[in-house]
């Protein structure tokens, strides 16, 4: 009877999926998604780029609001990479503005949700503003919780993995660390993820399908969700979707 009911639920159309077709036995602890898009929303719309990011922005309280019911651990964002510093300058000023913005303006309500923030990257290299916003909203949640929001910011998975390696060769020159000590679990220590389990599940929007240097060693396992909405369009009922879709999937890492 269940079997069937989910296979009714696999004819539905995106937008009409609600927590009740989720089930909360199955709900992936860690989920990555690939915030892309903005720009190309707004130039399809005859807007400025950055009126796409700041549209962006909304969309992440949304799908913040909907993991944190879900009851999922960790939801981390691709926010901004290491190679984005090579867009416009304007750009880069403004999604450099975004964090204070929006966490300023929703500290009440991740409050209200037992919503904590984490900020993951190379934050030192952030403007002093940026970094700033950042930790205040780290320190003022850091008792909460409810759903890690984990924003990844001046981040890029080749820096993290060379980063670690160094740390490694570090640690074993000073006698902290024993060559025969390395395996999978003692590198995943010394990522920046290290307090995370690996995402069970990568979202990615804009009807691109490629990881873009996101957290390569992590997402080994992990399945892969794909859809061509821009992130400003990408609503509750299309992530609900996506964490349906992951449960229909049998994970084997490797077995049969």
């Amino acid at each position: 009877m269940l079997k069937g009911l989910f296979r009714k639920n696999q004819e539905k159309k995106e937008s009409q999926f609600d927590f009740k077709d989720i089930d909360p036995m199955n709900v992936p602890k860690h989920v990555a998604i690939i915030m892309d898009g903005n720009g190309r929303w707004a130039q399809k719309k005859g807007l400025p780029r950055v009126a796409g990011h700041r549209a962006g922005v909304k969309t992440i309280k949304n799908i913040a609001r909907a993991a944190n019911q879900l009851n999922i651990q960790v939801l981390t964002l691709y926010a901004f990479s290491t190679e984005n510093w090579k867009r416009p300058e304007n750009e880069v000023k403004f999604l450099m503005e975004l964090p204070q913005e929006f966490l300023i303006k929703e500290m009440d309500e991740l409050m209200e949700q037992n919503i904590q923030v984490r900020v993951m990257g190379f934050v030192v290299e952030l403007p002093e503003h940026t970094l700033k916003a950042v930790k205040e909203a780290e320190e003022l949640t850091k008792n909460n919780t409810g759903l890690i929001l984990n924003i990844a910011m001046n981040y890029g998975s080749r820096n993290e993995l060379l980063h670690a390696t160094n740390q490694m060769i570090q640690d074993i020159l000073d006698g902290k660390l024993s060559q025969e000590a390395i395996d999978e679990k003692k590198i995943s220590s010394y990522l920046l993820t290290s307090d995370f389990p690996d995402p069970e599940l990568l979202i990615r929007t804009s009807g691109e399908q490629r990881i873009s240097n996101f957290l390569l060693w992590q997402l080994a396992y992990s399945e892969l969700w794909f859809t061509q909405v821009y992130w400003p369009d990408f609503s509750q009922t299309l992530f609900l979707k996506a964490i349906y879709d992951y449960q229909q999937r049998t994970r084997r890492f490797g077995g049969l």
